[in-house]
């Protein structure tokens, strides 16, 4: 074997020139078309959002970071321009009403309410005996109450970026934990797109196989098709073929042949939100996949950073469950696929039981069953290690003056 070059991920996402927007690559237009859409208003994020123009619970939160640190220094520049004197509690209300805003673009995707509350924080927003955000101003450390509007949209800006700092250290540490279970020739199977698209990174689910190719170990992967809105196909497919790794793309119902037939090694799946007790929600159809793999006795695993984790879900039960637009089914791609009156039920994630999965991978490492013990520790350890970088106070604003 021979090592290979480190894989340099597309850009997914970055800051407009001069930072009062934030430009994305359209996923929607994937594989056709490489068109990148910039996002300059609340409803130009929500719609992104919600329309899967970005999608993946960790790009999902980045977005809406980015999104919320462009619009504050949008609304600064545009303050100054019309000499207007935007104080930063004007700026904070304005926070507030974003902040309220995106959280509801997608309910299952955990890491979306994570990164905004980040935010919130950031900007010493306080919490009201209830637990809901309120426009009360905490003097957090390194934030002075005298601090300018400027200064505050400054401070967005650099916890977005660590955000989307971290989430690219996430996504590599998962990669080199989860390599150790690829072997030189194994094949993997993967359903949705839990790659570089769904993160700021290298991705969850297929950061092994990126890192394993580093390492020289030859992988192939199996994309389910991931109905209906086929981001398996569409995007897993794009990015592993423009990264030069071997990928086959199959319908989802033809798992359980191949499963029968010529098994693959290793199941990899994204996934999210996970629950303390180790359920997983992810994209539709996972769980039959976790199904097929038990039977044929096929190691499941599931990928995602701690930012995914919600401890304050006890079980799968108790995960929101988004239901999607019936025309994703009847209408998806621009041509009638089932009756236009037909009734249609299309939940976007299911749940697989944490009795179905082998092990779930963080950045912090691979963790096993009792999922309660290993992941709360998981956790807890990447709080630390945040809270040791001061990032969640919002006291480094060593980026901030990018883009200015």
């Amino acid at each position: 074997m021979h090592e290979a070059r480190r894989y340099q991920p597309p850009e997914q996402i970055r800051w407009s020139e001069i930072g009062d927007s934030v430009v994305i690559l359209d996923q929607t237009e994937l594989p056709a078309r490489r068109v990148e859409k910039e996002l300059r208003t609340v409803a130009d994020v929500e719609e992104a959002i919600q329309s899967l123009r970005v999608r993946g619970a960790p790009l999902i939160g980045i977005t809406a970071a980015m999104g919320i640190g462009a619009l504050a220094r949008q609304a600064v520049l545009q303050a100054e321009a019309a000499s207007h004197a935007l104080d930063a509690g004007e700026l904070r209300e304005r926070l507030l009403g974003w902040c309220d805003r995106l959280e509801q673009a997608r309910p299952t995707a955990v890491n979306l309410v994570w990164a905004i509350e980040r935010l919130r924080r950031a900007a010493g927003i306080a919490e009201d005996p209830d637990g809901a955000a309120a426009a009360g101003f905490t003097e957090a450390p390194g934030i002075s109450a005298s601090e300018s509007a400027a200064e505050l949209a400054d401070r967005l800006r650099a916890e977005a970026n660590e955000i989307l700092e971290e989430d690219r250290r996430m996504c590599r540490g998962i990669g080199e934990h989860a390599a150790e279970l690829l072997r030189d020739g194994s094949t993997v199977i993967t359903h949705c797109n839990a790659g570089a698209l769904a993160t700021g990174g290298i991705g969850t689910a297929l950061a092994p196989v990126y890192v394993a190719t580093e390492q020289g170990k030859k992988i192939s992967v199996y994309a389910d098709e991931t109905r209906p809105l086929l981001q398996g196909s569409r995007i897993t497919a794009w990015e592993l073929g423009e990264a030069g790794v071997d990928v086959t793309v199959i319908a989802d119902n033809m798992a359980a042949a191949l499963f029968a037939t010529d098994p693959p090694d290793i199941v990899f799946v994204g996934s999210d939100r996970i629950a303390a007790n180790g359920d997983v929600a992810n994209k539709i159809g996972t769980y039959s996949l976790a199904v097929l793999a038990k039977h044929h006795g096929v190691p499941f695993y599931v990928l995602a950073p701690t930012s995914t984790v919600d401890l304050g879900t006890a079980t799968g039960a108790d995960i929101p469950i988004e239901q999607r637009s019936a025309d994703e089914i009847r209408l998806g791609f621009g041509k009638l696929t089932a009756p236009a009156d037909a009734p249609v039920w299309s939940p976007a994630f299911d749940v697989t039981p944490n009795g179905l999965v082998a092990g779930i991978v963080t950045e912090q490492g691979i963790h096993r069953p009792p999922y309660v013990d290993s992941l709360a520790e998981a956790v807890a350890t990447a709080e630390g290690e945040r809270a040791e970088r001061g990032s969640a106070s919002g006291i480094a604003a060593k980026t901030a003056e990018e883009g200015r």
